[in-house]
């Protein structure tokens, strides 16, 4: 049986445009691949508490009999996230674009990940599993666009998942997703409207080829 691990990060539980896509991915990854199990951690609604990195980080420096209650149950937080990690199959990272940079929730969820032995520097955890990350973006930042370069984000999930997790990483994107309520930006609606129908298809065809190559390798 395969694991797949999915990551929520959006702070919207309606109209989540990062939640709809790899919806899409996993809806077409389960009707191919029977009896498959997603574990699931939100962090989005239910973000990890802003000590815990710290907690977690600093009782690596102190004898395990002498911890706090605090470093202690960091500790067990840590190690929990890493196992489900480690224990998966393949990945599904939702990771919404805010303020020109990572989402501040899925930045602390590295975070902690990293304080666990297995995730230290200088290993690769997860060499060669397949990943899939789904991007949302508000506005447009690729090449001849206003804020082209403004994309502080994607470049650092790569550097994280791929760089330093050894991640086979395929990246899902959709833009332009203000376009809809924002006013100046009506001109654009057609164009996300497209933009948004590609990352629905994209994501689909993506869990088609996962479930097939988890299937390949039962």
């Amino acid at each position: 049986m395969s694991t797949v691990f999915r990551l929520d990060s959006s702070i919207r539980k309606e109209g989540s445009v990062t939640r709809a896509v790899a919806s899409s991915l996993e809806s077409a990854l389960t009707a191919e691949l029977e009896g498959a199990t997603v574990v699931r951690r939100e962090i989005g609604l239910t973000p990890l508490p802003s000590t815990v990195w710290a907690q977690s980080a600093f009782a690596g420096y102190v004898a395990e009999e002498q911890r706090t209650a605090e470093q202690k149950d960091a500790v067990a937080l840590a190690t929990t996230l890493a196992d489900e990690l480690v224990s998966a199959d393949a990945y599904i990272f939702a990771v919404p674009f805010y303020n020109y940079g990572v989402s501040q929730h899925f930045k602390t969820w590295v975070d902690v990940v990293l304080t666990d032995s297995r995730f230290a520097p200088g290993q690769v955890p997860l060499p060669g599993r397949p990943a899939y990350l789904v991007v949302a973006r508000g506005g447009a930042y690729g090449p001849g666009t206003p804020r082209a370069g403004w994309d502080h984000a994607t470049d650092w999930l790569r550097r994280v998942l791929v760089d330093m997790w050894g991640l086979e990483l395929e990246i899902i994107e959709s833009e332009l997703t203000l376009a809809e309520v924002t006013p100046a930006m009506e001109a654009l609606r057609e164009l996300a409207a497209d933009n948004l129908r590609n990352a629905h298809s994209a994501a689909q065809e993506h869990g088609k080829h996962l479930a097939g190559r988890l299937i390949s390798a039962i």
